[in-house]
């Protein structure tokens, strides 16, 4: 039986193998993560979860998942939101990152719940959680419409998904953008982090992504009402929030 296929940065793949292929990227960048995310971004990626935050309508008490939470930056402003009474969930399904992040937490006296866990599969009951955010996870998820309908379950009625991820930037500086995303970060890739791969198939995997208008038709279709989005830094990123009605 033939296999659907689905793309793995510019590469087409069956779309079984995509989640190992996308698994492996992270397990070779895991340890590196943090100081690649500063120089790729210059600094930038911190304002862009602050803004997040900023924008979070999150009270003391409420209930957060934390989809590719990755080494925990998400994870960690959020619990200083809700405090001790509220409800964080670290996940990510990736074991490398996920174990970066539970030591990084740890490391700064954050005790909060965890789990290895697939976004398409979420083992979470219906109408459970005041908001989900997915940072920089999205786009490397092999059934988006799916992942972003788990997320709709999961969440209370009244609840919020944020979904903060890299976008379509303003289109004159696209040339120069993409010089820096395909020649300057597989560079830096390959002195820092000794990987120059896993770094041109995460700038192939941005081209790959839906831009901010049809990210935002993809929730409607799965139910989220009120979508909107927030271009950051000319549109390098966008913050995508929707609601459960």
């Amino acid at each position: 039986m033939e296999q659907n296929k689905t793309h793995f940065g510019f590469k087409t793949v069956e779309e079984n193998k995509k989640a190992d292929l996308v698994a492996d990227v992270f397990h070779s960048v895991a340890n590196n993560y943090d100081i690649m995310n500063d120089i790729m971004s210059m600094g930038m990626h911190r304002i862009w979860k602050q803004f997040t935050f900023f924008t979070a309508e999150l009270k003391t008490g409420h209930k957060v998942l934390d989809i590719a939470g990755g080494t925990g930056d998400m994870t960690k402003g959020f619990k200083k939101i809700v405090g001790d009474s509220g409800e964080v969930w670290h996940t990510d399904i990736n074991s490398s990152m996920l174990k970066v992040g539970r030591d990084r937490l740890l490391n700064e006296g954050i005790l909060t719940p965890q789990c290895l866990c697939d976004a398409e599969k979420l083992p979470f009951p219906d109408n459970y959680f005041n908001a989900v955010c997915v940072s920089f996870g999205l786009r490397n998820m092999t059934h988006k419409e799916i992942a972003l309908s788990e997320m709709y379950r999961v969440l209370k009625p009244g609840g919020f998904l944020m979904v903060l991820e890299f976008s379509k930037i303003y289109k004159p500086l696209a040339k120069l953008y993409d010089l820096y995303s395909f020649k300057f970060l597989p560079m830096m890739g390959k002195l820092i982090a000794k990987d120059a791969e896993s770094y041109q198939y995460l700038a192939e995997s941005i081209r790959m992504h839906p831009d901010q208008e049809t990210l935002k038709k993809i929730m409607l279709d799965v139910g989220f009402a009120k979508v909107k989005y927030h271009n950051l830094t000319l549109g390098v990123t966008a913050l995508h929030k929707g609601y459960k009605i």
